[in-house]
């Protein structure tokens, strides 16, 4: 049975790193990076939100096919409202798929920390300056507090959902427990 892999989290924890990881090492699964494909729609880098929510219909079509075919889908995105889950867990579950949870979680002052380390360290994800401005316009450090402590309330909504700690300087780690997790 194929399987959406939905790997939530706060900004800069290092989903979208280990998505790419995952996809590399399990030939043939797609990863459906939501900030990948909001760089397709013209006019991003000026209205990202936007963007991000023109994209995520189709990101949703293509995660449907895909796991119809059979084949698995790693989704990297921060997802907090219920109700915007329940549309990608629908996706899985109505073409038979399962839906698996992975919350990658450190301390809410480790995933600040991240946040601004982050663009240094992966220049070569464009939307991140996009995101520094979004987090710096709602409040900077009080924002991703708020992204963590939101996380932290849905986890106990999702009973199915399963916890991978995520620290700064041990993506390896937090690699081999995600595949733990995922076995």
């Amino acid at each position: 049975m194929s399987r959406l892999i939905h790997l939530n989290g706060p900004p800069g924890i290092g989903k979208s790193t280990l998505a790419r990881r995952y996809v590399a090492d399990h030939p043939g699964v797609l990863n459906c990076d939501i900030d990948v494909l909001r760089t397709f729609i013209g006019g991003w880098e000026s209205d990202f939100e936007a963007a991000g929510a023109l994209i995520r219909p189709a990101a949703l079509a293509l995660i449907g096919a895909y796991l119809a075919n059979g084949h698995d889908v790693v989704l990297p995105q921060m997802l907090v409202d219920p109700s915007e889950l329940a549309r990608f867990e629908a996706a899985a579950t109505g073409v038979g798929a399962d839906f698996v949870e992975r919350f990658l979680i450190d301390t809410a002052a480790g995933s600040v920390a991240r946040f601004h380390d982050r663009g240094a360290a992966e220049t070569d994800d464009p939307w991140h300056d996009q995101v520094r401005a979004i987090v710096a316009a709602n409040g900077g450090d009080a924002e991703l507090a708020r992204c963590h402590a939101a996380l932290e309330r849905l986890l106990p909504m999702r009973p199915d959902a399963v916890v991978v700690p995520s620290e700064a300087g041990a993506a390896d780690e937090t690699y081999r427990s995600l595949l733990a997790s995922l076995a």
